[in-house]
């Protein structure tokens, strides 16, 4: 007997519904899963927006998931388990593959992508990270030339991720630890002080908002004398020219063909190598809590309500947390933690270490604190 599944769709451009969809196929390399929760990124409501051929099947949206596990494809090398707790992202909104996104009862993701939930880790907190983590694997450790953990920064250089309230990370900068001033985006003069901050050296910047202003304000903060490097999610050229801008898109982790903006992508093996090595790598660093989730608005409303939260991102009324919607029921699902975690995240993230952030805090990657020794008095 057929399997039944609902899932939201886009249908034409800016247009999309909750829809009856195809029980998903499994791929060799892939997992089936059954979707407990979901979170909700940019790009979700950015592709909605992106030109759309009639007659073209509907494309599944959503990128973040955590469930548990309904099958296991034949070629997937990660070990996994019916009934396994799970967090991970798809590809949501493809052409090439239109049920590879996340916002359904049932979802199917590439099978070595995907992480095993802590059992520390609610399934809405889990919800929260896959995005993030991705960017972070190929932002910071592939186009910025960072160690992967365990491996400590050689030479401790100064780093400034600027990203206000996404969750990435909230802006800051590392320099033989983490640390805090009061700059302020809006400041006409945040990037110089920066620049002063740092003495001058700064010549790496990831930048997770990626707007002209953003670039103006990472242009003024790197050193003058030096090459500078600014990568970014958006395809943003730095207003220097002696500064390297380097754009990226999380999807190129998937090791997969696709298209984006009428360009077709190559699959992309170094990437999805670096990736599922990183992701192996969270799993334990979130079993130590030396990652903090994003603070997680759980909002209800299912399926149904998730086209709405995504135009609420759009319209910039979420700032500093993550949509997340449940979409399923489990016996052992519960988000009572959830509040006692983010005040932990809250005050462990606050000590009093000098942090550039626009906003304050700075939540995500707590696990930089173990791995780069303090400042020097």
């Amino acid at each position: 007997m057929s399997r039944t599944n609902r899932g939201l769709v886009k249908l034409a451009q800016d247009k999309a519904a909750v829809q009856d969809i195809p029980f998903p196929r499994l791929r060799d390399d892939y997992i089936r899963i059954r979707t407990i929760a979901v979170a909700l990124n940019p790009a979700d409501w950015q592709d909605l927006g992106e030109p759309y051929e009639l007659g073209r099947p509907p494309l599944l949206i959503g990128c973040d998931f955590a469930g548990i596990v309904e099958a296991v494809g034949p070629q997937v090398t990660k070990k996994f388990s019916v009934g396994d707790r799970v967090f991970g992202g798809g590809h949501g909104t493809n052409d090439v593959q239109p049920e590879d996104g996340t916002f359904g009862q049932y979802i199917v993701t590439r099978g070595d992508t995907v992480m095993h939930k802590p059992s520390n880790l609610s399934f809405t907190d889990a919800a929260t990270l896959p995005s993030g983590l991705v960017t972070v694997a190929l932002g910071l450790y592939k186009h910025l030339s960072l160690p992967l953990p365990p491996a400590k920064v050689e030479g401790q250089p100064w780093l400034l991720v600027y990203g206000g309230s996404s969750a990435t990370d909230h802006a800051y900068t590392i320099h033989r630890g983490v640390l805090e001033t009061n700059a302020q985006q809006r400041d006409p003069e945040c990037g110089s002080k920066i620049q002063a901050l740092t003495g001058g050296s700064l010549t790496r910047v990831f930048d997770t908002i990626a707007t002209p202003d953003t670039a103006l304000i990472c242009a003024a903060a790197l050193a003058e004398d030096e090459p500078g490097l600014y990568v970014n999610l958006m395809g943003i050229e730095s207003p220097r020219k002696d500064v390297k801008s380097v754009f990226f898109l999380g999807y190129t982790a998937m090791g997969e063909e696709f298209w984006f903006d009428g360009e077709k992508w190559p699959v992309d093996h170094e990437d999805f190598s670096l990736w599922t090595r990183f992701a192996t790598i969270a799993e334990g660093l979130l079993e130590a809590k030396k990652i903090v989730p994003h603070p997680a608005l759980v909002r209800d409303g299912g399926l149904d309500g998730i086209y709405g939260g995504m135009m609420d991102m759009k319209a910039k009324k979420i700032s500093g947390q993550k949509l997340v919607y449940i979409l399923g029921k489990n016996e052992a699902f519960s988000t009572a933690s959830v509040s006692v975690l983010h005040t932990w995240a809250f005050r462990i993230n606050v000590i009093p270490l000098l942090m550039i952030t626009w906003t304050c805090t700075a939540r995500l990657l707590a696990y930089f604190k173990s791995h780069t020794s303090r400042p020097q008095d």
